[in-house]
């Protein structure tokens, strides 16, 4: 699908792109709220500070693409594939990222507050500075991850692993640890004083 055709049809209304094949494209600040991208391949693609907002892209192939800035909020992100995907500064509170794979990606200063990433995989992903407040983690595989300076507070990390990640002056108060694997884990500065085990 060519992005004029994309662009057309949703400025008159069309929001079903299901399976569409973007891979590369260019959709710089673009408005795509509400679109339907379930199982799209946007391998590449520029979607920098992009709205998304409601979108669903369930199961989408997004390797390697430029989310930065890009607004996701209450997005279906869920099954989409996100390896080495940039999405420095997105917001992305609410999202659904159930089972999400983020492998390498970077999220650094994201927004993934109330976000759920129950069985996500973020391994080596970069989330620092990023705000996880109240996000569900709970069974996500978020081993050598970058989480300094991260806010998790409430965060749901039960039976998470995070063995060789970095969470140096992370804020982990009241997040719930129980049977969570930090392993090998740098948790200098860390607060994890009133969290629950």
């Amino acid at each position: 699908m060519q992005v004029q055709e994309l662009l057309r049809r949703y400025a008159a209304g069309d929001r079903q792109f299901q399976q569409a094949d973007l891979a590369g494209a260019s959709l710089y600040r673009t408005q795509l709220a509400d679109a339907v991208l379930r199982s799209a391949t946007l391998i590449g693609a520029n979607l920098s500070g992009a709205d998304l907002g409601g979108a669903d892209l369930s199961g989408a192939n997004l390797i390697g693409a430029n989310l930065s800035g890009a607004n996701l909020r209450k997005a279906n992100l869920s099954r989409a594939d996100l390896i080495g995907a940039n999405l420095g500064g997105a917001k992305l509170a609410e999202a659904n990222l159930t089972a999400v794979v983020l492998n390498g990606a970077n999220l650094s200063a994201a927004n993934l507050s109330r976000v759920c990433l129950r069985a996500a995989s973020l391994v080596r992903t970069n989330l620092a500075g990023a705000v996880l407040s109240q996000a569900r983690l709970n069974e996500a595989n978020l081993d050598g991850a970058n989480l300094a300076y991260a806010s998790l507070v409430e965060a749901d990390l039960r039976q998470a692993r995070l063995e060789g990640s970095n969470l140096i002056g992370a804020n982990l108060d009241r997040a719930r640890l129980r049977e969570t694997l930090l392993n090998n884990s740098n948790l200098e500065g860390t607060n994890l004083e009133p969290a629950s085990v």
